[in-house]
């Protein structure tokens, strides 16, 4: 997969969150959450985000635990429409993120992060992620 997160700054230590043996997801993978606390790599819009794998995860090597990076800050992928300081970002596609657009209940559980920087389209710029 192409432009995993880079942690720039570690705010606390990852979580151990399950996942599916067969997965194999890579370091610093954007992640969404499902039901219990599971998660899997992150494609698309309306996921609900948890955070980012904090270490690879390889295909059916019997590991259920992925460890998760649920606040921190990171550089990420803007998705091709830019994004100014401040803004409140969702996942976007593969490891990449987008203005926050959606109102309500659904708009509060895909939050990525906000962005500490004004970035064009398809730059990189830092996000905090979990501390909106």
């Amino acid at each position: 997969m192409a432009n995993e997160a880079i942690l720039l700054i570690e705010m606390s230590s990852p979580i151990p969150m399950t996942c599916a043996d067969g997965a194999g997801i890579e370091k610093g993978t954007l992640l969404q959450l499902t039901d219990p606390m599971t998660v899997s790599a992150s494609s698309a819009d309306n996921e609900i985000s948890i955070g980012i794998a904090a270490a690879e995860k390889i295909a059916s090597d019997g590991v259920t635990k992925c460890p998760v990076y649920i606040d921190g800050i990171f550089r990420m992928k803007d998705s091709g429409s830019g994004v100014t300081a401040g803004d409140l970002l969702k996942i976007a596609g593969a490891n990449l993120v987008a203005t926050a657009d959606d109102a309500g209940a659904q708009g509060g559980k895909e939050v990525v992060g906000k962005a500490l920087e004004t970035a064009g389209a398809s730059e990189t710029l830092a996000v905090l992620v979990g501390k909106q």
